[in-house]
C-alpha cells in the first residue's frame, strides 16, 4: 500500500502521465504511479510531479530507487545504480563466501555493497568513496548491513589492517572519457556528480589505480571485480593483468553489463 492519503481520480492521474510525457519522460505511467505512491498529500504529488517534469530524475524525486530487490535510499548529486551493475553483485555473490571481507571501493550510495552482503549473508563489509554526500548517503544504506563507510580516495580511505586480507574487491569505478561526458543523458550529465562519472582522458585512470594496487589488499585468493564498457573491455583486461591478477571477463548481454574479475592467485603483498 501507498502512502497516499487522499482521493485521486482517474483524470488527474491521466494529467500527470500528460504532463511527464510531454516532457519527455520514456517511462511516464509507471513514474506516476510510483510518485502517487510515495505522496502523502496532493500538494506533496503535484510538486513532486513538476520536480520530475522539471528534468530530476524520479530517483532524486522520490528519494530512493530499487537494486538487486532493495530500497536504496540515493540523495540529490549521488551517482544512481544502473540495473546493469547487479550483474557486477551477480558476479562477485558466486565467488563470496558467509564471512568475507569484502570492500566497495567508489561506493557512491553503497548499493553494490549492500546488494552483495544481502545475497551471501554474514560479510564484513568495508564502503569507501570520496565524495562525502556520497559518504553520507551510503552510511545510511550500509548501516542495516553492519558495514562502515570511510571517506577518501580509494584505498587511502581503509584501515591499514585491512591491506592483504580482503576477499571480494568490488569497483564500481567512473569509466566514461572526459569528453564523452557531454554526450551522457541530460539526467546523468547535469544532476549526478561529476567525479562519479569522469573516468579520465581514456576512462581508465581509476580503473588502472584500483588495479595496481588490488594485490597489497587482496588476500590470496581474492577476486577484484570490475564494471566497464564492452569497447573498454580489451583495455581494462590488460590493466588486471599487468597488474598481476589471473583476469577474466564476464558478459551479459541482455543488461549490456561486462565485468573484469581478477584473482590474486599468489601471496598475499600486503602482510
Amino acid at each position: 500500500m501507498g502512502k497516499i492519503n487522499f482521493f485521486l481520480d482517474n483524470k488527474t492521474e491521466k494529467c500527470i502521465i500528460n504532463r511527464l510525457q510531454s516532457e519527455g519522460c520514456v517511462f511516464a505511467e509507471d513514474e506516476t504511479r510510483l510518485l502517487i505512491s510515495e505522496a502523502r498529500t496532493s500538494e506533496e504529488l503535484m510538486k513532486m510531479v513538476e520536480m520530475r517534469a522539471g528534468g530530476l530524475p524520479i530517483e532524486y524525486v522520490v528519494g530512493y530507487t530499487e537494486f538487486c530487490g532493495l530500497r536504496i535510499e540515493v540523495d540529490r548529486g549521488v551517482f544512481v545504480p544502473r540495473k546493469r551493475t547487479e550483474f557486477l553483485v551477480h558476479q562477485a555473490e558466486s565467488l563470496s563466501c558467509s564471512g568475507d571481507i569484502v570492500v566497495d571501493l567508489c561506493c557512491g550510495s553503497g548499493a553494490v555493497g549492500v546488494a552483495l552482503a544481502a545475497a551471501v549473508g554474514r560479510v564484513v563489509l568495508y564502503s569507501a568513496d570520496i565524495d562525502p554526500l556520497a559518504v553520507q548517503c551510503a552510511s545510511r544504506n550500509v548501516a542495516n548491513s553492519g558495514g562502515r563507510v570511510f571517506k577518501g580516495d580509494l584505498y587511502k580511505a581503509l584501515p591499514h589492517s585491512l591491506k592483504g586480507h580482503v576477499n571480494i574487491l568490488v569497483a564500481n569505478v567512473p569509466y566514461v572519457p572526459t569528453k564523452a561526458i557531454k554526450l551522457l543523458p541530460q539526467e546523468a550529465r547535469l544532476h549526478e556528480s561529476r567525479v562519479a562519472l569522469d573516468g579520465g582522458e581514456d576512462g581508465l585512470d581509476i580503473q588502472r589505480r584500483v588495479a595496481q594496487e588490488a594485490p597489497l589488499w587482496l588476500a590470496p585468493g581474492g577476486h577484484l571485480l570490475i564494471e566497464t564498457s564492452k569497447m573498454q573491455t580489451p583495455q581494462t583486461f590488460e590493466i588486471f593483468s599487468s597488474s598481476g591478477l589471473t583476469t577474466k571477463v564476464a558478459r551479459d548481454e541482455e543488461l549490456d553489463a561486462t565485468v573484469v574479475i581478477g584473482t590474486n592467485s599468489g601471496l598475499s603483498l600486503g602482510k
